[in-house]
């Protein structure tokens, strides 16, 4: 029997620009980090820490998709970003602040919105790409694989 949410990702991951995954693993992130922030609640220290490192996979997965070549002083805020978010992850699970958690969510629904932005310009054929990320067809094969195959 399949599972609805995975044949849903798997579904919207097929065929997906470079851009789409990059919201799709923003959106993995963020369902993480909201799942870890409940778990800190229930006390389920099991839980969080597996929700937390799967975030912090999903945030490893986005930093190597940067175009550091091609993508100038945007790539290297997004990797310093990608690396703030990494320890503030790593700070959240030592010290168990859901306060910390909240933050990152915040952060990562503000980028979230402008990389959305970028996807629903694109999808019309209107847009320059102000978030350059290195997506060759290769990077995008594997980002769906691994989206695909991600639990929630």
């Amino acid at each position: 029997m399949t599972d609805p949410r995975n044949a849903y990702r798997e579904t919207n991951v097929r065929g997906a620009t470079a851009v789409r995954l990059v919201v799709l693993l923003y959106e993995q992130a963020i369902q993480d980090l909201r799942q870890a922030a409940r778990a800190m609640e229930e006390n389920n220290i099991e839980l969080r820490t597996n929700r937390i490192n799967h975030a912090l996979d999903v945030v490893a997965r986005l930093e190597v998709t940067l175009d550091m070549e091609r993508g100038g002083q945007v790539a290297r805020n997004l990797l310093a970003f990608y690396k703030a978010l990494r320890a503030n992850l790593w700070k959240a699970q030592l010290y168990v602040s859901k306060a910390t958690l909240l933050q990152q969510i915040t952060d990562l629904l503000t980028l979230r919105e402008a990389w959305t932005e970028v996807d629903r310009a694109e999808s019309a054929g209107s847009a320059p790409k102000p978030i350059p990320l290195a997506a060759p067809a290769s990077n995008a094969r594997s980002d769906q694989h691994v989206l695909a195959n991600w639990k929630a």
